[in-house]
């Protein structure tokens, strides 16, 4: 908490902010074909930050228009990788030079605690693109095995021009997971931010176009999901969506792709993830806190979050108790006071949402343990950390996406009832599991139907690990690790006769 300010000092930061609301297309900010505009509301009072400009299909063929123009041109496509590397890494470093701007105007848009903007979002921001400007030039393609008549040449090329459609819930480090492996193969980007949350990406964009970055190469077009994002996906000069977010919406990309041009697809759509503490689980005081973290972080709007606490019958008591404990040290509030752990709902449509789930939650017999209510805050959306227990596998809250600060405790008989109930899911993100056992991490860990197992721990791993999903988690490739760089280009073989000469 040292590299903190104070609530004060992020308040005169947030009254200082000129706010990005224009598209970002060529370089430059520019006004919408249409002029349609949308409000950006502050969760966290339900206030009107700003009135962004919202694009449609016109403004989407511009885009990609200026964006195959600029492929095509090699300005970036062919720059050599190092040249590459070099532009990225300015990009970061503008990032950083202004990231407490950006931390705080990401805090304003979605709610999210600052403290968790500082200290984590803007960090790994800076990070994700620094990390894939430096493995641009250290990617080496193949030559294969062929005999003394012939060359198999094997490389890499970008696509061409890339989709990415952001998610709402960490929109600096979902923009930076894409653009940066789509932008270090030397493609063009449009970015279509998530509706809630725009200015972030677009002050970015900004600061790429100040990096040295071609124009036509990072475009941002905020808008509504039907006027953008579908326009997007049904283009037929887009050569690749990346998408995070549901999967319901996941699904559209996938049907688009198929009445379009075939383009790649890459989703990432959310899960329902256990966190499993076997029978041999020792140090509870520990599970317990990274359990408590993995069901909360953001409010608990991660696609990785723990919602189910699945917990052997031995250890159900003393889980029971410790849960509740660290639960304590969670405080819900003002976004731009370091002291508070846990923000604001992002809209009101998820604010309803959630208590929704609450309610059914309760009408079906699960037992409130922490929390249950929503907060009164004037406008603002807040909801109170909670805890459930006495949940089946065949009730609401043990099945669905909640997306809130609410989990569920379950009791199991065995670790192998553990293991079944945790892939009892059409999901299959993330899963914790907790043991004192090397065998049984092993053993469990491969059993566990997720992109990853974190042992003994929450977590998604880092920036040199492939992030996805099993199932309706994941399709089409891989976030982070130089398995994000294969997703946004085109595999090439060049096969050379040198048998003979014959020109």
């Amino acid at each position: 908490m040292s590299d903190l300010l104070s609530k004060n000092e992020y308040a005169d930061i947030a009254a200082k902010i000129k706010f990005p609301i224009d598209p970002f297309i060529n370089g430059k900010y520019q006004k919408t074909k249409a002029g349609n505009i949308m409000e950006t509301i502050n969760p966290a009072d339900g206030k009107v930050l700003a009135k962004v400009a919202a694009c449609d299909y016109n403004d989407v063929n511009y885009a990609v228009e200026v964006s195959r123009d600029a492929f095509n041109s090699g300005e970036w496509s062919t720059k050599h990788p190092s040249e590459r590397k070099e532009l990225l890494l300015k990009l970061a470093d503008l990032i950083e030079k202004n990231q407490l701007e950006l931390a705080v105007l990401e805090s304003l848009e979605s709610g999210k605690p600052i403290s968790e903007c500082v200290l984590t979002d803007l960090p790994e921001t800076i990070i994700t693109i620094k990390w894939h400007a430096e493995a641009i030039d250290k990617l080496y393609d193949q030559v294969s095995p062929a005999n003394a008549d012939a060359v198999g040449l094997i490389t890499r090329e970008p696509l061409g021009v890339v989709g990415c459609v952001l998610p709402w819930n960490f929109p600096l480090m979902m923009l930076a997971w894409k653009i940066a492996p789509a932008l270090a193969g030397g493609n063009s980007v449009i970015v279509k931010p998530a509706e809630q949350t725009s200015m972030t990406a677009l002050r970015v964009a900004e600061l790429a176009s100040e990096a040295g970055i071609p124009p036509g190469v990072l475009n941002v077009l905020p808008g509504e999901g039907p006027d953008v994002g579908e326009p997007m996906g049904r283009h037929q000069d887009i050569d690749a969506i990346s998408f995070t977010g549901s999967t319901e919406v996941g699904r559209l990309f996938l049907e688009f792709s198929g009445q379009s041009n075939l383009k790649k697809i890459i989703l990432e759509c959310g899960g329902k993830n256990p966190a499993v503490v076997l029978s041999d689980a020792t140090n509870i005081d520990g599970v317990a806190e990274h359990v408590v973290f993995a069901a909360l972080w953001n409010m608990g709007q991660n696609c990785t979050a723990n919602s189910r606490l699945i917990v052997h019958k031995n250890l159900k008591d003393k889980m029971l108790s410790k849960v509740k404990e660290k639960m304590t040290d969670w405080h819900t509030g003002d976004p731009l006071d370091p002291k508070n752990q846990l923000g604001a709902i992002i809209s009101r449509e998820q604010y309803d949402k959630i208590l929704g789930y609450i309610e059914t939650a309760k009408e079906q017999g699960a037992e409130v343990i922490v929390g249950g209510n929503s907060i009164a805050s004037g406008d603002g959306l807040f909801i109170e950390p909670t805890l459930f227990s006495g949940v089946n596998s065949d009730m609401v809250i043990a099945k669905e996406e909640i997306f809130g600060p609410v989990f569920a405790m379950m009791v199991v008989e065995s670790d192998e009832e553990a293991i079944k109930l945790a892939n009892d899911t059409s999901y299959g993100l993330q899963a914790s599991l907790f043991t004192s056992s090397v065998t049984k991490a092993h053993k469990y860990g491969r059993a566990l139907q997720a992109g990853t197992v974190s042992v003994n721990c929450y977590g998604e791993g880092d920036i040199s690990t492939p992030f996805g999903g099993y199932k309706l988690s994941g399709f089409g490739g891989r976030d982070n690790s130089l398995m994000a760089h294969d997703q946004y280009t085109e595999t090439k073989t060049l096969w050379i006769d040198i048998s003979e000469d014959i020109s």
